[in-house]
């Protein structure tokens, strides 16, 4: 007997469909003896009304109630079967020897053609058990959907776990042959919808209209998933058989659906971009039967960048049924299937388009676009991590070979600014967006947590470390021993000192017996680490203890034997590249290849298997790039960063912790051992916020390119013009004799070198950034309005100045083969750098360094936390930090000094990361700015000018006498309470006005008065 509570519900519900979604009441089938999921009266009056002769109708409805009442194979399978008998028609023939016909039980073209009804009550029986769902819907008399309802005080889960046990055998798993959409809900927590054989945890809400009250959220949404046009839409659009698993869209993906749609008819590209977890691949597979089915003669090559990425795809639309399907393993091949009728779906590496080598990319980019290849078919070209691929020659030579293709990008992160530029050319606009925030609200994904812990590292002896390294570079010039200073200096290295990383392995040990999902074995874990010399080393010293045979290595790294052909130096010690050799191939000894995979490939595929299905016995992958990005990538319960990372690997890193798991998971836990918090949050934060170009027009996007295009052309002619103008004072004839002279002196004279030293640095920083500049306009040279000579120009000029650089490293000595001193400088780190416990620590907050930084650059550092002083990195982020709080905090009082400040600040940060100066100058000029900022004030200030505000109206009006003069004219009009009063403000103003004649720069000069509240 149903519960009163739950029967005013259900009335309620049946008002609904019958009343406001128009469906017909086929009545309470409690007692109604044998229910089926195909009601063959309904869909025969429904045949009959569509035109088709008797014969077929009979014919139909038998074949479609046989596989309705089957029990052969597994629910999956006849659910499936029965899917495609509805969806692409019943093959019948009226009578032997004649043509087949389509009858189509359901008619999907033209919605409202169809009788849609529900029953109330429906007793299923069986020999064992009977089941009463509380309302079933139909579409023809074809049972397609399936509600229960609970009262507002019961769990909505107790309605979805009834539909589960509904689907078992021993109760009524005959009658979801047939269904296509489980629906679960009450009053208090709304609706929930799955379909057959879903788990309790991906039963999903709707979520639509937001804004919308009025109803109980249950009402609310049955309406919009149950109208008719869009629940006919989302069974016939949006279901996917994916390798033994029915899904049906998220309502994010049905959306993105329509509007690609949309885009896709009127001939547009675009970018999707879904967050990582949320269901990228499924978008694609989706997207790409509907344009195969609905754009006439269409054809997609869907271009990944990543072996492994295209593997995954082909497998993707290989489970979903598409087998008109070809992989190209060249560009060879690739290029004859785009020339032929057939495949109608192509896989392919994006790079098989640069096949013909970095040397002749400007001659296959011109033959392209004078003899562009005559495709077949109207082509949808899906990028997948667009993000990544779409730089440099590859979207040239993209767009040349397929000129007339329409380009989507897919990506699981947002295009920052430096990614925008090229990928918005190729692609477009956004098409739609789903923001990691908005998954996690949604419960598609888990939240983060983040915990930062750190290892304080000391040098045991200083004196020690010095006389070693001394005896050991006895015979080098200064410039080779800071070479090897630079390279084994540098926090990366020291950082990769044994002492540190056993900690690490301590720790992790420790969290394994410690951490609940770890403890447990349900959970496993992914360390990143920086190379992969550290990863070896990390694998190596977790082989001492009880991980031994339960973790392992996966890197990019292929043993082969002519990696260490070289590698010997004398000595008895292993080189970085020796050591990753040993462990590789003891590691690979007891593996068998299989099929057509090497070793290595075989090795790896076992380990991340393991790693999915069997946490108990595979806990840990050890990983330096691979495994972080992409839809098959491993999901864990927490991931160990020992790397810096930033923008989208470090936010496809951390993602690999978010994915939905068994009902113990509650988050994804991030271990940071590099103190990325900032560059942690600053992700996060870029990926749930809204974007600039989110909104863009087409003409917007345009503009925004050509403005990009313009600030790099100036770039390169101005990297030109530098190295120009550092080689302008080299004699003539400008031959390897004279430029050796001007910039080293006498080489056989060490004063004369160290001399022109200065000149040698200039010449390498302007020669690096002539690199970048021309390497960030080598895709845009036409675009940008060059011609040929003048292309041909710059390349010259790039070979030239590199040999020039060489030539010059050379005749000075500053080269060194490092590698002879590997080994004595890993000793070095190994034996003299002393790690400690780690510690969890907090994020840098409020630590205030100005008047420090101004007197003193080094106690400035001394005053910042131990664990962060050896960084220099996350020193000059702090210093940064500070400064521009300052800058921020101090604005409006001088609005046009704190701009130019600003600008300075973003100069000089701009300089750091691009590494144009070094860490001393860098301080040097962060303690200039710092006394700057701190002051307030240009040095040439007229001593007139004896205020704060007289000094701001000056630096905006750029005159003496004219500050003077409205500083006066101020105080003159100006009455008490003037901020707080209209008329008394229309004083000040005109008398501002009266000065200054220019009305906005009247209305900046009032702004200043107002904020100086001190002194007006």
């Amino acid at each position: 007997m149903i519960n009163p509570i739950e029967r005013i519900t259900q009335n309620r519900i049946i008002q609904l469909f019958t009343k406001q979604l128009g469906y017909t009441y086929y009545g309470n089938w409690e007692e109604r003896p044998n229910n089926s999921n195909v009601e063959q009266t309904y869909l025969k009056v429904f045949l009959h009304k569509q035109g088709y002769a008797e014969a077929l109708v009979n014919k139909a409805i038998a074949e479609v109630a046989q596989l309705a009442n089957s029990s052969s194979g597994n629910l999956y399978e006849r659910n499936k079967k029965m899917y495609n008998l509805l969806r692409y028609g019943v093959k019948a023939r009226p009578e032997l020897g004649e043509q087949f016909d389509t009858v189509f039980p359901i008619d999907w073209q033209n919605w409202e053609k169809n009788d849609f009804a529900i029953a109330e009550e429906v007793t299923l029986n069986n020999t064992e058990h009977s089941r009463r769902p509380d309302i079933v819907l139909y579409i023809n008399g074809i049972a397609i959907g399936i509600l229960e309802l609970k009262r507002g005080t019961v769990d909505i889960a107790e309605s979805i776990r009834q539909n589960i046990s509904n689907q078992q055998g021993k109760f009524s798993e005959w009658f979801f042959t047939t269904t296509q959409v489980v629906l679960a809900g009450n009053n208090t927590q709304g609706l929930r919808y799955g379909t057959i054989e879903t788990p309790e945890k991906y039963y999903l809400s709707w979520k639509e209209d937001e804004q919308e009250n009025t109803d109980y959220k249950l009402d609310k949404y049955l309406q919009k998933l149950c109208s008719k046009e869009r629940l006919l839409d989302l069974i016939y659009n949006g279901v996917i058989f994916d390798a033994g698993v029915k899904k049906l869209p998220r309502p994010h993906q049905y959306f993105c659906l329509k509007e690609a749609q949309d885009f896709v008819k009127r001939r547009e590209g675009g970018i999707i971009w879904h967050t990582q977890g949320s269901g990228k691949s499924l978008m694609m597979v989706m997207l790409g039967k509907w344009i195969l089915e609905n754009i006439p003669n269409s054809r997609i090559a869907i271009m990944t960048d990543r072996t492994e990425l295209d593997d995954q795809i082909e497998r993707v639309f290989n489970d979903v049924g598409e087998t008109d399907i070809a992989k190209a393993k060249s560009g060879k091949e690739l290029m004859m299937y785009l020339q032929s009728s057939r495949p109608r779906l192509i896989c392919s590496l994006i790079h098989k388009f640069g096949s013909k080598g970095e040397t002749d990319y400007d001659t296959f980019i011109k033959e392209l676009k004078d003899n562009p290849i005559q495709t077949q078919g109207d082509i949808f070209v899906f990028v997948d991590e667009c993000h990544r691929s779409q730089g440099g020659k590859l979207n040239e030579i993209m767009k040349a070979a397929l000129h007339n293709a329409v380009f989507i990008g897919f990506t699981g992160t947002p295009l920052l600014k430096q990614d925008a530029k090229t990928s918005q050319q190729v692609f477009g606009r956004y098409i739609h967006t789903y923001k990691f925030n908005e998954a996690v609200v949604d419960g598609v994904v888990k939240d983060l947590m983040y915990e930062g812990r750190s290892i304080e590292q000391n040098l045991t002896s200083q004196a020690k470390v010095d006389q070693w390294f001394e005896a050991k570079t006895a015979a080098l010039n200064d410039f080779q021993k800071n070479e090897i200073k630079k390279k084994w200096g540098t926090m990366q290295n020291v950082l990769s000192s044994k002492s540190r990383m056993e900690k690490i392995v301590a720790d992790i040990l420790m969290d394994f017996s410690t951490k609940s999902r770890l403890k447990h074995e349900t959970g496993n874990a992914i360390l990143v680490a920086s190379s992969i010399y550290e990863a070896a080393k990390y694998y190596a010293l977790f082989l001492n203890t009880e991980f031994k045979n339960k973790c392992a290595v996966v890197t990019s790294y292929n043993p082969m034997a002519r990696d260490v052909s070289i590698e010997d130096t004398g000595a008895d010690t292993d080189t970085d590249k020796e050591f990753i050799y040993k462990i590789y191939t003891d590691l690979l000894k007891d593996v068998s290849p299989k099929g057509n995979k090497s070793k290595t490939e075989t090795y790896e595929s076992n380990v991340k298997e393991q790693f999915r299905k069997e946490p108990a016995r595979m806990k840990l992958l050890i990983v330096v790039s691979k495994l972080l990005t992409g839809f098959d990538a491993p999901p864990c319960s927490y991931i160990y960063i020992d790397k810096k990372m930033q923008d989208h690997t470090l936010f496809q890193a951390i993602c690999r912790v978010n994915r939905l798991d068994t009902d113990d998971k509650d988050y994804g836990y991030i271990v940071d051992y590099m103190e990325l918090f900032g560059k942690v949050t600053d992700a996060i934060d870029v990926y749930t916020s809204e974007l600039d170009s989110e909104g863009f027009t087409n003409e917007e996007v345009n503009i925004q390119l050509k403005d990009r295009i313009k600030a790099a052309a100036d770039r390169l002619e101005v990297a030109m013009e530098t190295v120009e103008a550092i080689c302008e004072n080299v004699d003539s004839p400008k031959n390897d004799l004279n430029y050796i002279r001007f910039f080293c002196g006498n080489t056989e004279i060490a004063e004369e070198l160290k001399g022109n030293e200065y000149k040698r640095m200039a010449l390498y920083k302007a020669i690096v950034e002539y690199i970048r500049a021309y390497t960030n306009m080598a895709a845009d040279f036409e675009n940008a309005g060059y011609d040929a000579k003048s292309i041909l120009r710059f390349k010259t000029k790039l070979e030239d100045y590199l040999s020039v650089r060489e030539l010059i490293r050379k005749a000075s000595g500053e080269t060194i083969d490092l590698k002879s001193f590997e080994a004595d400088m890993r000793f070095l780190i190994d034996t003299y750098i002393r790690a400690e416990e780690s510690e969890k620590i907090t994020p840098f907050d409020d630590i205030s360094l100005l008047e420090l930084m101004e007197t003193s650059m080094t106690d400035a550092i001394a005053s910042m936390p131990a664990s962060v002083r050896g960084n220099k990195e996350a020193v000059s982020e702090i210093m940064e930090n500070n400064v521009r709080s300052k800058i921020v905090e101090d604005h409006l009082l001088d609005p046009k000094y704190f701009d130019k400040m600003s600008l300075l600040l973003q100069e000089l940060i701009e300089a750091r990361k691009r590494e144009m100066i070094d860490y001393q100058e860098y301080l040097i000029r962060m303690a200039e700015l710092t006394k700057m900022v701190n002051k307030g004030q240009q040095e040439d200030i007229p001593k007139a000018l004896n205020s704060k505000a007289k000094v701001a109206l000056y630096h905006l009006l750029e005159d003496e006498q004219l500050a003077m003069v409205c500083n006066e004219a101020v105080h003159y009009a100006k009455q008490d309470g003037f901020r707080e009063n209209m008329m008394k403000q229309r004083k000040v103003k005109k008398a501002i006005s009266d000065i200054v004649a220019d009305d906005e720069l009247a209305s900046k000069v009032y702004q200043i008065i107002e904020i100086h509240k001190d002194e007006y």
